[in-house]
């Protein structure tokens, strides 16, 4: 790769891009409800917040020093993070409180670039948090799965006009901040009824010596903070 190609990828990715107009910010953040509302559609698209939920348990393992053995992804929209290292202590705890505050503080990080107009350095980003991660990935369909996810990505960054990009970006970023939300209520359903006795809440509890209901009053909290504050960046509020 010649000096002038890298020079001209690298303007692109350090570039600003145009946003697009209030009215197609907002049909974007309508189409992330229409997604993660209904039953059927929540199903599918649950997938992608649980790459992004999974993704945060490894990530943080890794910066803790923790050693990460591989991620599943099942086709229930289940997850598993395995990694290695002291079974308590300040890594511990933070790699379990990785997995439900992922997708709302992915969204709030991709609401700054875009309230800052790097639509491409987004998009760049996502890319290779998704190809990293599918070098931990260790079932067939958690490949899949990671590789259609960071293949979409790949495919409107390089090949789609610059209004599609933006549309794209914006549609992602309101996904993670509203898909965010509706985990951390079903999983207090499930506690509620008994279920999810090894949840992560539960995890951090017996960590911790804290409650579980306190574990899953944070994460409500950080996942309705991002969306009203990711939210205003995204509508230039």
């Amino acid at each position: 790769m010649d000096s002038s190609t890298t020079a001209g990828l690298w303007d692109r990715l350090t570039g600003i891009q145009s946003a697009p107009e209030r009215w197609l910010v907002i049909a974007t953040g309508l189409v992330a409800l229409a997604a993660v509302g209904p039953r059927p559609l929540w199903r599918m698209s649950r997938n992608a917040i649980t790459i992004a939920h999974e993704g945060g348990h490894g990530l943080i393992a890794l910066l803790t020093g923790r050693r990460l053995d591989g991620i599943r992804l099942h086709s229930d929209t289940s997850g598993v993070t395995v990694s290695r290292g002291r079974p308590t202590g300040l890594g511990m705890v933070l790699t379990a409180a990785a997995g439900y505050t992922a997708p709302s503080l992915l969204g709030l990080g991709g609401a700054a670039l875009l309230s800052a107009h790097r639509i491409t350095l987004l998009l760049w980003a996502a890319t290779a948090l998704l190809v990293a991660m599918l070098l931990m990935i260790r079932n067939a369909y958690g490949a899949l799965t990671v590789i259609l996810t960071g293949g979409a990505f790949l495919l409107v960054s390089w090949l789609a006009p610059a209004e599609v990009q933006a549309v794209f970006a914006y549609g992602v970023v309101w996904f993670l901040l509203l898909g965010g939300v509706r985990p951390v209520f079903e999983l207090g359903a499930k506690r509620r009824h008994g279920g999810a006795p090894d949840s992560d809440a539960d995890q951090l509890g017996r960590l911790t010596h804290v409650h579980p209901v306190v574990w899953l009053l944070l994460f409500h909290v950080v996942a309705l903070c991002s969306l009203i504050g990711g939210g205003r960046w995204l509508l230039a509020l």
